[in-house]
């Protein structure tokens, strides 16, 4: 199976050896649930997305795009407790497997019923994010993206603060449209000592258990 690399710069920073192509966001106005449409690209900001490997098959570099737009303005609606938005902009598929920053065992299919929405509305709120990505592999109806969601926010009940997360995300497209099958999201977007991390590592420390994301 060959792979393509994609890798793009966050809030439009240009390297040498881009490819340049407008994907601005229409406005997404408060009350409105997102369609494909609203994500589309248009002329009104720029986003550069650097080619490393040439993309073969029937997916190309705005495909590509595209999905990144779509992700980026999902997680701006998740930090700010807008879940029918996020929902709605990422479908999780039935074998969905989400391993979450808050740890333990990873969570199988989707959980977007009416009560889970509502929870995490109550959990996540009025925040901000921004999607850093540090590396997209494509193969065939598959694509992975590695980043950083730049955030912060009120969660849990807590004042405002930095709740950034590195994660890795997995897409196939079933033939309608992209469809989310695995995210991995951890906090360690800052390092680290091998205390804390053995703390971790050991169960010592653990806390109550939070929304999954």
């Amino acid at each position: 199976m060959q792979t393509q690399t994609v890798s793009r710069h966050h809030d439009g920073e240009r390297a040498d050896g881009e490819h340049r192509i407008d994907s601005g966001l229409h406005k997404v106005h408060a009350g409105h649930v997102p369609t494909f449409a609203d994500v589309m690209p248009s002329t009104s900001k720029a986003t550069d997305v650097r080619l490393v490997r040439g993309l073969n098959g029937d997916m190309d570099l705005t495909d590509v795009a595209e999905l990144i737009e779509r992700t980026t303005v999902a997680a701006k609606a998740f930090m700010r407790g807008d879940m029918r938005t996020y929902f709605s902009l990422i479908r999780q598929e039935d074998d969905f497997v989400l391993m979450g920053p808050f740890g333990g065992e990873p969570r199988r299919g989707p959980d977007n019923s009416p009560e889970s929405i509502e929870a995490l509305e109550r959990f996540f709120r009025n925040g901000e994010a921004s999607l850093e990505v540090v590396q997209t592999y494509a193969s065939g109806d598959m694509v992975v993206l590695v980043a950083i969601e730049r955030q912060h926010g009120e969660v849990g009940g807590l004042p405002d603060q930095d709740w950034s997360l590195r994660v890795t995300m997995v897409f196939r497209n079933d033939g309608t449209g992209w469809r989310q099958v695995h995210r991995h999201a951890d906090p360690l977007v800052h390092g680290i000592g091998l205390d804390q991390l053995a703390a971790l590592a050991g169960n010592r420390g653990a806390g109550s258990g939070g929304a999954a994301s």
